[in-house]
């Protein structure tokens, strides 16, 4: 059985982002939904769909049993729990998984990149670190 875990999980775990930053902030209870997809190399069917939901510290993981040599596997956002915190953006809504044994990667569990939700209004704290880190691209 492989098994598939992906760290950190979307915005209810540890990501805001406003303005193209990532920013991490204090973990929520809240539950992000993900899926799993995986769609044939060939084709780009989607021949296998899992979901899985983050826990309190926005891990999830997803197990599944056969290999996906043929297959194109991806975790994608499907629901942010908070409504002022659900805009998807492209690259950011998913991430790729390579799932296959015949790549050299003797670990069963596997890592993605993060995914996140962007705030409808960025929090007051984001200015000033932007600020401290002189990352700040605005004049005030």
């Amino acid at each position: 059985m492989a098994s598939l875990r992906i760290l950190p999980a979307a915005d209810a775990a540890i990501l805001l982002i406003r303005r193209g930053r990532r920013r991490r902030r204090q973990r929520s209870r809240l539950r992000a939904k993900v899926r799993l997809e995986c769609k044939h190399f060939g084709t780009g069917n989607v021949e296998r769909a899992i979901d899985g939901v983050t826990d309190e510290t926005g891990t999830y993981k997803i197990e599944l049993k056969d290999g996906h040599e043929e297959d194109i596997c991806e975790v994608v956002l499907v629901q942010s729990p908070r409504k002022d915190c659900d805009e998807v953006r492209e690259l950011r809504d998913r991430a790729s998984v390579l799932l296959t044994r015949n790549v050299g990667i003797c670990d069963s569990v596997r890592l993605a990149n993060p995914l996140g939700y962007f705030k409808d209004v960025p929090l007051p704290v984001c200015s000033e670190l932007l600020k401290k880190l002189d990352l700040d691209d605005q004049t005030e």
